[in-house]
């Protein structure tokens, strides 16, 4: 597609990074205006925003590493390589930099857990929406060769360098699955997040509804580095997906059974 936008000299400015920036800017403008809503310092909020960014960052291309360890110690170059480097690494590794971040950062900021937590999980979906555009243009995460109408053909040299994508070859259009997928969850997201209202509620709603959809967007990923495990029947993000989607489960139930009991309360006082 266009990995890169343009350039200035010796300056090139990738079309990844720039969606990527933008994702990541929206979701934390929305999330410091969503904060005063739970009780939260916004400031607070847009900060723990920047410390979640780098920590995701390291942590997942440290995890990127660990997942093709083999590799990297017979090619120990390409640690610091361009294709490393401009790698966003491993969602599993991004996701639990973010996380620990959070909770470390909560912690000594003296701030509730689960309301943190279900700011972010709302705004989660908008920079992941951008980032898989981003990953579209720039021609990683592809899909498997396909024969649907639908699918994408990459003709880039510079996508096969960065990404080693498949050119001239027809398929899925796995980013944008994920792009759609991903803006609707934020629309179901707004929509649950003005109903009912308990701690938890927003993070769990996040956590099944993307694992579903991430399991299912495996079985179409073609990319290699997914750590394919029981002979290359599942990857490690779909067993990481289910997970997701039990910890979900379990945030709403331990959520309204809470509510259900602070109902029960509150009609035996009247």
């Amino acid at each position: 597609m266009f990995p890169i936008l343009f350039k200035i000299g010796p300056i090139t400015i990738y079309s990844y990074g720039v969606l990527v920036a933008t994702g990541v800017l929206l979701s934390l403008w929305y999330a410091r205006r969503q904060a005063p809503r739970v009780g939260l310092n916004p400031d607070k909020i847009w900060n723990l925003g920047i410390y979640i960014i780098l920590s995701a960052m390291v942590i997942a291309k440290v995890w990127l590493i660990f997942s093709a360890w083999d590799f990297y110690v017979a090619n120990p170059r390409e640690i610091f390589s361009l294709g490393t480097l401009q790698s966003a690494g491993t969602f599993y590794g991004g996701f639990t930099g973010g996380v620990l971040a959070i909770i470390i950062y909560a912690h000594f900021a003296k701030m509730p857990l689960l309301p943190t937590l279900d700011i972010f999980a709302m705004v989660v979906p908008i920079g992941h929406t951008f980032g898989r555009l981003g990953c579209f243009l720039a021609g990683c995460c592809y899909g498997k060769p396909t024969s649907m109408p639908w699918g994408v053909t990459f003709t880039d040299p510079i996508a096969a360098q960065i990404a080693g994508t498949p050119l001239n070859v027809r398929l899925h259009p796995t980013q944008l699955y994920e792009a759609a997928l991903e803006s609707l969850n934020l629309v179901i997201m707004l929509w649950v997040g003005k109903r009912l209202n308990f701690r938890g509620q927003m993070l769990g709603t996040y956590l099944v509804l993307y694992g579903f959809e991430r399991g299912v967007i495996e079985f179409f990923r073609g990319d290699p580095g997914r750590t394919l495990m029981f002979n290359d029947s599942v990857s490690l993000m779909q067993i990481f997906s289910i997970a997701m989607i039990c910890t979900g489960i379990l945030l709403w139930w331990r959520g309204l059974q809470r509510l259900g009991a602070m109902r029960s309360a509150q009609a035996v006082a009247r």
